[in-house]
């Protein structure tokens, strides 16, 4: 992987840049990809993310976002395959492991109107907002489903920071149709599926472009929950690429 420098507009816009003071301690949050494979080849979804935007703004992204109190409070059927909880849990507890992964459906939800899960169980109930949007469908989040990818921390230099979980899943878990360009809340602009030889060609953040090769290596070689991925962090100014 090629390190974000400090400061480079290719990378990071000035604003995204912090000019003084301690580093902003990193906030939990979760990424999703989908992999569609009815085609010739595999294609993710992407979306980009608005000029406006604080945070990576102009960037090609996966669905994601930030954790949420209601995602601690639910606990479907289905729960994390035990491979992928104890990866997780190595340095928090599985309470906040499944706030991770739930946080991942939902934001995608948010994101994109694509609901994934199953609708054989019945509905959880609820008084997250964000939660009752979701399972309005009748479905149940299906944690059991998701591969743990891998897991970056935002450079101490950002002014934003989140310590992002990266998931992947099958599109076959998308209740109802799977259009070529999803519409949700309209956070994320362009949204479509790409294959991954399309995708390194957008306007990428670095992480986003070394976990889309992750996800290549995983998708050619086979992979299962239990298979370690990487972990980007910082560590006196210089990239650590660990494993989790």
């Amino acid at each position: 992987m090629v390190a974000e420098p400090a400061y480079d507009p290719k990378y990071i816009a000035g604003s995204e840049y912090r000019t003084g003071g301690r580093a902003v301690r990193p906030r939990d949050a979760a990424t999703l990809i989908i992999v569609r494979s009815d085609g010739g080849q595999p294609r993710i979804l992407m979306g980009q993310r608005a000029a406006g935007h604080k945070f990576m703004p102009n960037k090609f992204v996966f669905p994601g976002g930030k954790v949420d109190a209601g995602d601690h409070r639910l606990r479907p059927p289905h729960d994390l395959h035990p491979a992928v909880m104890a990866r997780l849990t190595r340095g928090c507890s599985e309470t906040r492991a499944r706030a991770l992964a739930m946080a991942a459906i939902r934001e995608t939800y948010e994101e994109t109107g694509l609901v994934l899960g199953e609708p054989h169980t019945p509905t959880l109930k609820t008084r997250s907002p964000h939660w009752r949007d979701f399972l309005q469908y009748d479905v149940n989040p299906r944690l059991d489903r998701l591969h743990l990818v891998a897991r970056a921390i935002t450079p101490p230099y950002r002014n934003r920071r989140y310590d992002a979980r990266f998931f992947m899943a099958d599109a076959d878990l998308i209740q109802g149709d799977v259009h070529e360009a999803p519409q949700g809340s309209g956070e994320l602009l362009r949204l479509h599926w790409v294959s991954l030889e399309d995708a390194q060609a957008l306007a990428l953040p670095s992480i986003t472009r070394m976990v889309l090769a992750e996800v290549e290596r995983r998708l050619e070689h086979g992979h299962g929950p239990e298979e370690a991925g990487p972990f980007v962090y910082y560590r006196r100014g210089k990239t650590v690429i660990d494993e989790i």
